[in-house]
């Protein structure tokens, strides 16, 4: 072996391979950082394509504005920046923004078209139209609510409601019309008539207009107690009624306007008439099955003709405990008007009843039936008699005005009354 070879090393093939392989790394990075570069470059040349229109939109935006004076070109600014792509080279311009600036004549025209209700107070305790679709469920139900705040958070002139609980027409009716005059504001009126009497009063009587909703009565039986409810319920429906008297069509007042009208508002009682009858016409008409709601020590008689305050008038419309029992157990010869209500009133509110009728009837002939009372027998003399004839309690002291009202009237007999009643009654 020479010196030559002795020198020359020997071929080494991992050298190679490992040079190669660092040559196609070298390879692949340029390769990636160029794509990374072609792609960053696209995102830029796409975005840099937009953003001149982008400036322009935004300095229009602003363009309306005067830095200076602080006041509104009369240019609007445009309605939205996000337009299409392929409107750009549109030159209609974009439909203008409102700036929502009010001007007189803008405000003129919004309150006139289109003004917001408001509902206060007044409007709630306004009286309600007469004429309503409620059937006696919902009467009675809405009837029935009370506000539990005492107090008034308003001036209120108390009036009293006088209900009329006739079979047709009111023969009596001139003579309330003279009652009436000159005191509107004062009262209200309600006729329940039988719904196939087609009779109407004329446009300028006090009664015009004035009938409730109504259902057949059969007197005598618990459909008319559920007529005097139902009077009840509609003039509950005028907040401003606080005193509720029931009348027939042969009633006639006493006393003017002004008398009964502080009589009542002043006083502190109620006036439903209620006694305990032995005998056929009284206890016996108890029935037992009403135990144990209604005992026969509670078992009461009277005139349905009655007198009451809100307060009772609100629980008679309310009561679903005792009227059920006098619809299913009190049949003839029990009869629900001459018992239910004396019962009710004494069972819940005996302390304020003063257990007597306002309205005078003649039982001294005797029957089943009151006397009725013809044109001869309207006299000075009988109308002075039925007016301070008798004496009775008042708020806890004695009065000979023991009577507001009086029955039974015969429809003949009206010309006499129209003709006393100015200076008897002193109506004028």
């Amino acid at each position: 072996m020479n010196k030559h070879q002795q020198h020359q090393p020997p071929p080494s093939f991992p050298k190679h391979f490992l040079n190669a392989q660092i040559h196609l790394h070298k390879i692949v990075s340029s390769f990636l950082i160029f794509a990374f570069g072609l792609a960053l470059g696209a995102s830029l040349s796409i975005y840099l394509k937009d953003f001149p229109f982008q400036l322009y939109s935004t300095q229009n935006k602003y363009s309306h504005l005067s830095t200076n004076n602080r006041t509104f070109s009369s240019t609007p600014p445009p309605q939205s920046l996000n337009i299409p792509t392929n409107n750009r080279t549109s030159s209609s311009p974009p439909p203008p923004q409102s700036l929502n600036i009010p001007t007189n004549q803008t405000r003129a025209k919004t309150s006139a078209a289109s003004p917001v209700p408001q509902i206060g107070l007044k409007d709630y305790t306004k009286s309600p139209n007469i004429l309503h679709e409620m059937d006696d469920d919902e009467l009675l139900w809405r009837a029935s609510l009370v506000p539990l705040r005492q107090g008034l958070p308003f001036k209120r002139t108390p009036k009293v409601a006088f209900m009329f609980l006739t079979r047709g027409s009111l023969a009596m009716a001139p003579l309330w019309e003279m009652f009436f005059k000159g005191h509107e504001g004062l009262y209200s009126i309600y006729v329940h008539a039988n719904p196939d009497f087609n009779d109407t009063m004329p446009e300028n009587s006090v009664f015009y207009g004035r009938r409730v909703p109504s259902k057949n009565v059969t007197w005598g039986q618990p459909n008319m107690v559920q007529a005097e409810r139902r009077l009840l319920a509609n003039a509950l429906l005028d907040f401003s009624n606080q005193r509720f008297v029931l009348l027939s069509e042969s009633c006639i007042p006493l006393f003017n306007f002004n008398i009964v009208y502080n009589y009542l508002k002043d006083s502190n009682q109620t006036f439903v008439e209620a006694y305990d009858l032995p005998g056929p016409v009284g206890r016996d008409r108890y029935r037992h099955k009403m135990r144990p709601h209604i005992i026969l020590d509670q078992w009461r008689k009277g005139s349905q003709w009655f007198e009451v305050d809100r307060e009772i008038a609100t629980a008679m419309v309310s009561d679903d405990k005792y009227f059920p029992l006098f619809t299913r157990y009190c049949k003839p010869p029990c009869y629900s008007d001459e018992h239910y209500l004396p019962t009710y009133v004494s069972i819940k509110f005996w302390k304020k009843n003063s257990n007597r009728t306002l309205t005078w009837v003649d039982w001294s002939r005797g029957g089943p039936h009151p006397s009725k009372f013809m044109r001869t027998d309207v006299t000075i003399d009988f109308l002075k008699k039925l007016r301070h004839g008798s004496n009775c309690e008042y708020n806890g002291k004695p009065t000979n005005i023991c009577y507001l009202f009086a029955r039974k009237f015969l429809p003949h007999s009206l010309d006499r009354l129209l003709r006393f009643a100015p200076k008897i009654m002193r109506f004028n």
